[in-house]
């Protein structure tokens, strides 16, 4: 939701790991499978960090977990994994039904303050 919520800055790992109280080395390695994904470009160095890549309403919640649900839903047995391979499609698919931009509006939507017209807080809850 921080890359969303500033589409055309690039964010820190330190700065977004400050914001969600996370450990700036967890914040790096969902950059790194965003990245993988094509969600997300990266940049190193004192100007570096992450923005996305695609606008939030090219990215469905479905993008984001494939990124970074691994092979969890995997099985030797062929029946099974077919069954298995299915699911996790329509899982997918149902959730590419809502994208992050769609996601970043209901928060904006719901946070007390932004219906008052607070700027500040509704970007520390975009954030959240």
């Amino acid at each position: 939701m921080v890359l969303a919520a500033e589409p055309d800055t690039m964010q820190p790992s330190a700065a977004i790991a400050k914001q969600l109280a996370k450990s700036a080395v967890m914040v790096r390695r969902c950059f790194l499978l965003l990245h993988k994904r094509g969600l997300i470009e990266q940049r190193k160095g004192p100007n570096g960090g992450a923005k996305l890549k695609l606008t939030a309403k090219q990215i469905g919640l479905g993008d984001i977990y494939s990124a970074s649900e691994g092979e969890w839903l995997a099985h030797d047995e062929p029946a099974i994994a077919g069954l298995l391979k299915r699911v996790r499609e329509d899982g997918v698919q149902a959730m590419n039904e809502t994208t992050l931009a769609q996601v970043l509006k209901r928060i904006r939507k719901n946070t007390p303050v932004a219906k008052a017209g607070g700027d500040a807080a509704l970007h520390r809850k975009a954030t959240a």
